[in-house]
């Protein structure tokens, strides 16, 4: 008697989800930091504007991951929520991951839009090295210094949610890994073994 496997989702990410994951949440860390440095931060006019200039290009960084990050998983499946999650706890995870994603779009659009309307029109340089454009019209408003201070503070408020929301990712990861002991976590983890059994 011959047994056909059935073929069912896979129990871990995909090592490139995994590599894009967590390029994104160290250029995330980066954007914070220099964030809060450069808006909070006693510095030299010098330092303030190479800060800027960092926090661009990583935004913009962190934009272009997260676009890769959203095509690799509409092609790849991704592993599903254990089966003893509450159903209230797996609407909030999917919530709490759609609004994340969400933020990662729109925080970096966002800045970049504040760039583009600003009236110093000062140019973009990723990393130095590449010029990178001004989205269309905003340079071109009347009122591009009222523009730019709501822009401004969208970007402060999302910043803030964005860290807020982080905050709970990372605790909820802990909470299934220390407390509930299940795979959720290893399942992002490079070469971490899942416990044998694991059913998703």
């Amino acid at each position: 008697m011959t047994e056909t496997a059935r073929v069912g989702p896979e129990p871990r990410y995909t090592r490139v989800a995994i590599a894009l994951h967590w390029l994104s949440a160290l250029a995330v860390l980066g954007l914070i930091a220099i964030g809060l440095a450069m808006t909070h931060g006693d510095l030299a006019p010098m330092r303030r504007f190479q800060l800027y200039q960092w926090h661009k290009s990583v935004g913009l960084t962190v934009l272009a991951l997260t676009l890769l990050r959203l095509g690799w998983r509409l092609a790849h499946r991704p592993p599903p929520l254990p089966a003893t999650l509450p159903a209230r706890e797996r609407a909030g995870a999917h919530a709490a991951h759609a609004l994340l994603y969400g933020l990662l779009l729109g925080l970096p659009l966002v800045g970049w839009a504040v760039v583009s309307a600003s009236p110093f029109n000062l140019p973009t340089v990723l990393y130095g090295v590449l010029p990178w454009p001004h989205l269309p019209v905003l340079p071109e408003l009347a009122n591009k210094a009222a523009v730019e201070a709501v822009l401004k503070q969208v970007h402060a408020w999302g910043a803030w949610a964005l860290i807020g929301l982080l905050l709970l990712h990372v605790g909820a990861a802990l909470r299934h890994h220390l407390v509930l002991r299940d795979d959720t976590l290893r399942r992002m983890l490079p070469r971490a073994p899942l416990k044998p059994g694991f059913q998703p």
